[in-house]
């Protein structure tokens, strides 16, 4: 299994590096002009996927070659997880065909479960782990302001609510973990303001990861109904981080952000940004490279994929972006402005791992 993982990431890195690429040489436009679709979105909704259907599921207690319990060596899955975890993935759908991915789509389906190996995989130590298949946004989304984009992107959400609620009857009442990256932190952020914040659910979350997506301190943390983390050991609260080599450039976040209104109705722009070191699972601040317990990193030949401690420090900075210092050596699969995004979760691996178990044994005391 880890051989096909690593391979399968080499492909990704690939198309990470293609799209850097285009972006560095022919800018913003071209990116735009090969992956946003050209046809008008077509709602396509209906009754929405039945997340009672076992098939639905990326990742579930009860599926064999479950992706999400993949561990490197040295690490092993919990035997009786005490909590369950719902995680979102990412963006996997990069056709312009459609604003948004069907279902049964192969390719983005196997780069989902790429994603779980090497995402959702930290939380195997914790709790059992759900994690739908959803008709998500495909990239391009993301690099237009039509109308469509934002449709595509509710459509998606409408799955991942849908799910949730399938999530909850099947979890029982154990704690709960919440987490995301990319595009499905973004479902999660929504999924906090209108399913969590003022009810009694809000209780049972032991942490939510809304991980490389941005949240306003002002304009949107008071509306997602639980605090920012500020302590290591502390549950009930919200983690969120975005890793940038330095020198930083994170204009192209900023310039979507800053454009719109949070979920309290108050304007982003300008304000500051949730920032957790998943370090030391402080709000803010600076963690030495030693203190970072592993980051996942593929062998030479791509046979392996192992933890190696102490590679990577965290410095919160600015209004709230991550940074890593000198860019680390992690290949040249980094998006423009030494963002990188795509290792958000396997540059601090092991950290985020042990955050989850530690959150959790303090929950409810």
């Amino acid at each position: 299994m880890a051989r096909k993982f690593l391979y399968g990431m080499a492909i990704l890195v690939m198309l990470v590096v293609a799209a850097a690429l285009a972006y560095r040489y022919f800018g913003v436009e071209i990116l735009r002009a090969s992956l946003v679709p050209s046809a008008s979105f077509a709602d396509v909704s209906g009754k929405g996927p039945d997340y009672a259907d076992p098939k639905l599921w990326i990742a579930r207690p009860d599926h064999s070659g479950n992706p999400a319990l993949w561990t490197p060596s040295g690490y092993r899955p919990a035997a009786a997880p005490r909590a369950a975890v719902f995680f979102i993935h990412p963006t996997s759908y990069l056709s312009r065909a459609r604003w948004n991915a069907p279902l049964d789509d192969a390719e983005a389906n196997a780069r989902a479960e790429l994603f779980l190996r090497g995402q959702a995989s930290v939380f195997n130590a914790s709790g059992a782990i759900w994690a739908p298949r959803y008709r998500q946004a495909t990239f391009g989304a993301f690099l237009t302001s039509k109308a469509d984009a934002q449709k595509a992107l509710d459509l998606a959400y409408r799955d991942v609510d849908s799910a949730f609620t399938q999530f909850l009857k099947e979890a029982g009442d154990r704690p709960i973990i919440l987490a995301g990256h990319s595009q499905g932190a973004l479902h999660l952020e929504r999924l906090l303001h209108q399913r969590i914040a003022g009810t009694p659910l809000g209780k049972r979350i032991v942490a939510a990861y809304v991980i490389g997506w941005p949240i306003s301190r002002t304009a949107d943390l008071p509306a997602l109904g639980l605090p920012e983390c500020t302590a290591p050991n502390q549950s009930g609260c919200i983690l969120s981080w975005q890793s940038f080599g330095e020198p930083a450039d994170p204009s192209l976040i900023f310039d979507a952000f800053d454009d719109a209104n949070g979920f309290t109705g108050a304007p982003r722009r300008g304000t500051p940004m949730v920032c957790t070191n998943p370090v030391n699972g402080m709000a803010g601040g600076a963690a030495a490279a030693s203190a970072n317990l592993g980051t996942l990193m593929p062998s030479a030949d791509l046979s392996t994929a192992t933890i190696i401690a102490g590679r990577v420090p965290a410095t919160c900075i600015g209004r709230g972006i991550l940074s890593l210092g000198p860019p680390p050596e992690m290949g040249q699969y980094v998006l423009p402005g030494n963002n990188y995004h795509v290792f958000d979760y396997s540059l601090f691996w092991a950290n985020v791992r042990a955050d989850a178990a530690r959150r959790l044994a303090v929950f409810g005391k």
